[in-house]
């Protein structure tokens, strides 16, 4: 049983440093060395980690035949000169040991005690490396189809990634050896095994995948404010720019939005809204409601509440399926959205039709003010003397007559 075979199997493709595994393996080599000799104190572990082989060295003090009072710190000038011809009194001797001089029981438990501490290094770089790496987008090959979960393998490590359920969109199906794409999301133990667990619903899978299609958001230029997401359904996102030449929203749409629609075909034609960041709240809420087109807004900054009154033909819009747009919009802005419609005032416009003069005002004079499309009292008197005699032929004498009989009806 070789020890050193059993290194060379577990470093291959391992990512795990050279300083931890010299340091693993020499402790577990020292540990064998103390159950057979009692102490480590006089061998020297040298590992090779390119070439995956190991040297154990005893160093003893060579002393004169008969005064040897610790075995294990000294050693006779007959048995030194045993090892090596050149030795002397006084020096020290290297004596090689072999693994096979610890019995193959030995062998076996360090053996045992290699793999599982390779194995615990292992585990605890996966979830190092994958705890630094919370937020990227990855893609892998789903492997394995549970019952509340995918198995998905990293095509980038070949690492075991999970995909729960619940982290899926609505719309969402896959087999085994689908390519899928997710955020990691979070790094959890599990029964003392590392699991990293990816999301499609979270919101930072929309920021990143917005980063990657969009360059300007990448360098820097486009900065995303806030997301709020109904995974599958519909998301709002708030964008701003600091540089007054790049409008934001159409950079992230894209000319006849081909850089919006690759996002939206991922994540299963979940609607997207684009809108300007802006600190002015009403201004904020107005157009986070888009589509609507909103009359007035009330803000209560103390509560955090907003009544926002629309025409009656807005609501709906304003509402969204199954009330979706309003909710996002509330989420987004961090105020409690109330939608009014506006009260549509019925004033009754007491007006009389000119026909109703026709025993005060002669028929032909009607028909004349009728002509220029005055055919209430009121459309008569909206319109000054001198406008009536520029757009009919009725005299100066007349059409004062005219103006004060209607004027009268209404002096009460």
């Amino acid at each position: 049983m070789n020890l050193v075979e059993t290194f060379s199997d577990f470093k291959t493709g391992k990512n795990i440093d050279r300083p931890t595994m010299v340091r693993v393996l020499e402790d577990v080599f020292r540990t064998l060395i103390r159950k057979k000799f009692g102490t480590d104190e006089n061998f020297d572990v040298i590992v090779n980690t390119t070439k995956g082989d190991l040297e154990l060295w005893r160093v003893r003090e060579i002393v004169p035949d008969g005064e040897v009072t610790d075995d294990r710190s000294q050693i006779s000038i007959s048995e030194a000169l045993s090892i090596d011809e050149d030795y002397e009194i006084g020096e020290e001797c290297y004596e090689q040991l072999h693994l096979e001089d610890f019995g193959r029981r030995a062998i076996m438990a360090a053996r045992q005690t290699l793999i599982s501490r390779i194995m615990e290094l292992e585990k605890d770089e996966i979830y190092r490396s994958y705890s630094e790496r919370i937020g990227e987008v990855v893609v892998g090959e789903v492997h394995q189809i549970l019952k509340r979960e995918f198995l998905v393998l990293d095509d980038a490590t070949g690492n075991e990634l999970v995909l729960p359920r619940t982290e899926t969109i609505r719309g969402d199906f896959f087999r085994k050896g689908d390519m899928v794409r997710g955020v990691i999301k979070a790094v959890e133990m599990r029964n003392n095994n590392p699991a990293v667990v990816m999301s499609r619903t979270d919101a930072l899978f929309l920021e990143k995948l917005l980063e990657q299609e969009v360059p300007e958001i990448e360098d820097g230029l486009i900065t995303i404010r806030r997301i709020e997401r109904i995974p599958g359904d519909r998301a709002k996102v708030a964008v701003e720019s600091y540089d007054d030449r790049i409008d934001p929203v159409g950079a992230c749409v894209g000319m006849k939005g081909s850089r919006i629609h690759g996002i939206v075909r991922e994540l299963r034609n979940e609607n997207i809204d684009i809108v300007n960041f802006t600190n002015n709240e009403t201004l904020f809420i107005q157009r986070a409601l888009t589509p609507a087109k909103i009359t007035r807004i009330d803000l209560n900054q103390e509560t955090k509440r907003a009544e926002v009154f629309l025409e009656p033909d807005q609501v709906s819009l304003a509402i969204g399926k199954g009330g979706t747009n309003i909710k996002l919009a509330s989420r987004l802005v961090g105020y409690e959205i109330d939608v009014y419609r506006n009260q549509v005032e019925e004033i009754e416009i007491d007006d009389v039709d000119l026909e109703e003069f026709t025993d005060e005002i002669d028929g032909w004079v009607i028909e004349s003010l009728k002509a220029i499309g005055c055919d209430t009292a009121r459309s008569v008197l909206e319109l000054s003397k001198d406008e009536l005699l520029r757009r009919t032929d009725l005299e100066e004498e007349t059409v004062a007559e005219v103006l004060g009989i209607l004027a009268a009806e209404f002096e009460d």
